[in-house]
C-alpha cells in the first residue's frame, strides 16, 4: 500500500476513534466500511477492525474504571456467554459478499435502534436476559468482526439499564472482551497476512483518538448526543454497503 493511502487511513481511523469512543464504542463497523474502500485483502479486514477496537476500548475501559463508571458485577451476566459465542462467531469462514451483506444489515438495524433510543434511567434486567442478550450479540459481533457495542448500547438505553455514562463504560468493556475473543477465533481458524507497518500506525492513531473521545465523555459531553451523531454515521455506512453489494 502506498504512503498516501496509509496516511489517509490513519487520519480517518483517528477521527472515527474520537467519535465512537465518546459513546463507549470501538469503531469497528466504520473501520470495516473504510477498509473496504482500500486495496486490502478481504481476509484481513475483520482482524484489523478487531485489533483497532481493542486498542480503543482497552484505554477507554481503564479511564471509565478510574472514574467509577464501570459496574463489574452487573457486567458479568452480559459478558459470561458473549465471550465463547464471540469466539465461535469469529471462527466461522464466510464469503466476501455474504459478509458485507450481513454487515450492512446489522449496521442498519443498529443505527435505527440508536436513533430512537433516548430514555435515561436505571432498570435491572433479569440475569437470564442479560446472558441471552450478551451471547447473541457476542456471536454476531464475532462473525462480522466488530465488538458488538453498536448492538448492545441501543438495547441498554431502550431498557433503561443505567445512566448514559454508565452504559458507555459498560459498552466499552463489552467490546473489549468480545473483540479479544473474536480475534482469537479468527487467528486460530483463518489464514491471515497483514502489513505490520500499517497495523502499527493504525493502532497508534485509534488509541490516541480513543483517549480523546473517552475523556470528553467523562468530563464534558453527554453520550446521548454523541450517540445520535454516531448513529447517523453508521446509517450512512450501512446504506452504502448494502447498495454496493446488493445492487
Amino acid at each position: 500500500m502506498s504512503v498516501e493511502y496509509i496516511v489517509l487511513l490513519v487520519f480517518i481511523f483517528f477521527v472515527i476513534a474520537i467519535f465512537y469512543s465518546a459513546s463507549g464504542f470501538g469503531g469497528g463497523s466504520s473501520y470495516l466500511a473504510t477498509l473496504a474502500l482500500f486495496p486490502i485483502e478481504f481476509t484481513s479486514l475483520r482482524l484489523i477492525a478487531l485489533l483497532c477496537n481493542i486498542a480503543v476500548v482497552s484505554g477507554s475501559s481503564y479511564l471509565f474504571y478510574k472514574s467509577g463508571l464501570l459496574k463489574i458485577k452487573r457486567l458479568i451476566p452480559l459478558i459470561g456467554l458473549s465471550i465463547p459465542m464471540a469466539f465461535l462467531g469469529g471462527s466461522l469462514k464466510i464469503e466476501s459478499q455474504t459478509f458485507f451483506i450481513i454487515l450492512g444489515l446489522t449496521l442498519l438495524v443498529a443505527s435505527i435502534s440508536m436513533l430512537f433510543s433516548s430514555k435515561v434511567g436505571s432498570r435491572k434486567l433479569p440475569t437470564y436476559s442479560n446472558a441471552i442478550i450478551g451471547g447473541g450479540i457476542g456471536f454476531l459481533s464475532g462473525m462480522v468482526g466488530i465488538g458488538g457495542g453498536i448492538f448492545l448500547s441501543p438495547i441498554l438505553h431502550i431498557s433503561q439499564w443505567s445512566k448514559p455514562k454508565v452504559i458507555a463504560a459498560t459498552t466499552a468493556l463489552f467490546i473489549l472482551v468480545n473483540s479479544t475473543a473474536g480475534l482469537i477465533g479468527q487467528v486460530l481458524s483463518n489464514d491471515i497476512s497483514i502489513e505490520s507497518s500499517l497495523i502499527f500506525f493504525l493502532l497508534v492513531a485509534v488509541f490516541l483518538g480513543g483517549q480523546i473521545g473517552s475523556r470528553l465523555t467523562i468530563q464534558k459531553l453527554n453520550p446521548l448526543i454523541v450517540k445520535k451523531i454516531t448513529a447517523i454515521l453508521i446509517l450512512s455506512v450501512s446504506i452504502r454497503i448494502l447498495y454496493q453489494y446488493l445492487f
